[in-house]
């Protein structure tokens, strides 16, 4: 068979490890021709690719990024979009396509699966906002990078007697910072499910001062939502798949909570960091599982299926399920164990 294999949306680590599974699995285990597809979707629009095998993937399981670079591209918003990837497809003989992305690159895989395009999905993004699986590829790294920051921020806000307002990357959802801030001992999560209350927020750290503490650290993922929207910050930038730039609440929350309390107020915008860099362990071995599952399910023409962790097992999740919603907080991991801990 001839695989093509890209992926899209934004970087995160162990997109490397899951491209060398497929690579691998195709070629050692069903003597397979692969080709990557440049930068997500545009490749597969503009019929931009360079060709894979082991010897080209050796080296690449502990590098963070993407060796086949990734953009945002949606087909969808370009004139002649579908026809052109289905062109490319057709004019390239490939037989299966492995789609390595979150909501918006598997959900133009599951559109072209409608359209006749042998597709299967493998699961990516840092948010871990994809239904459908326990986890995803770069969450992990997300979390652990955020929790050694956070480590560290405690110990600066403690010599100055600071608070210091962590921003971590979480749009719509706040895996990340609940997890990263359980594991750091924030003070205060603010995360996008559950809307805020500023004052409530200064309410708990004039408790924590009360006490004697004099620092505390708030984590808050970048769509966290003030009650009413009082505090909302937003660029009023678009991308290609509908979705506004955010950014910034962590800064409005630093100064509402200086001005509100007193105490010196500091903030760190984490950003791309949590995307960058070396793929923890967990997410190595999960991205080489999901690679090389991925590619069985292709030999199986198992079309429009992504495989999915659930427990300690890789199983196989039509994509539409995984992106027909937003794989939010579970609320009882937020109030019955992070909010134990505030202030």
């Amino acid at each position: 068979m001839r695989v093509g294999v890209l992926t899209g949306g934004g970087d995160c680590p162990g997109l490397n490890a899951a491209i060398r599974a497929v690579v691998r699995k195709c070629q050692v285990g069903y003597n397979d021709e692969v080709i990557g597809f440049l930068d997500g979707w545009r490749g597969v629009v503009e019929d931009r690719t360079v060709p894979l095998d082991v010897e080209r993937c050796r080296g690449i399981l502990p590098r963070g990024g993407t060796i086949l670079g990734t953009s945002r591209t949606n087909p969808y918003t370009i004139d002649d979009g579908e026809a052109r990837v289905v062109a490319t497809i057709e004019r390239l003989g490939i037989d299966a396509l492995v789609a390595i992305g979150g909501e918006d690159t598997l959900g133009v895989a599951n559109r072209l699966g409608d359209k006749g395009v042998p597709v299967v999905g493998i699961p990516k993004t840092i948010d871990n906002d994809l239904s459908a699986t326990d986890a995803t590829i770069g969450f992990d790294t997300a979390v652990q990078i955020a929790a050694e920051a956070i480590d560290r921020l405690h110990t600066t806000a403690e010599s100055h007697d600071r608070v210091i307002v962590c921003e971590v990357m979480g749009r719509h959802v706040g895996w990340i910072a609940t997890y990263a801030g359980i594991a750091g001992g924030a003070t205060v999560i603010l995360v996008p499910e559950e809307p805020f209350s500023i004052d409530r927020v200064c309410e708990y750290l004039r408790h924590r001062h009360s006490s004697g503490r004099f620092a505390s650290i708030v984590v808050a993922a970048e769509g966290a939502k003030p009650l009413e929207g009082t505090l909302s910050v937003t660029s009023g930038e678009i991308d290609q798949f509908g979705h506004e730039r955010l950014g910034g609440i962590g800064q409005t929350i630093a100064d509402e909570v200086e001005s509100r309390t007193g105490y010196e107020s500091r903030v760190t915008i984490l950003g791309h960091i949590q995307r960058g860099g070396t793929p923890s362990a967990f997410d190595r071995v999960l991205a080489t599982r999901f690679g090389t599952a991925a590619v069985d399910a292709v030999h199986e023409g198992a079309w429009r299926q992504m495989v999915a962790l659930h427990g300690t097992r890789i199983e196989r999740v039509p994509i539409a399920d995984a992106v027909s919603s937003l794989k939010t907080l579970d609320p009882e991991l937020f109030r019955s164990v992070a909010e134990v801990f505030f202030g």
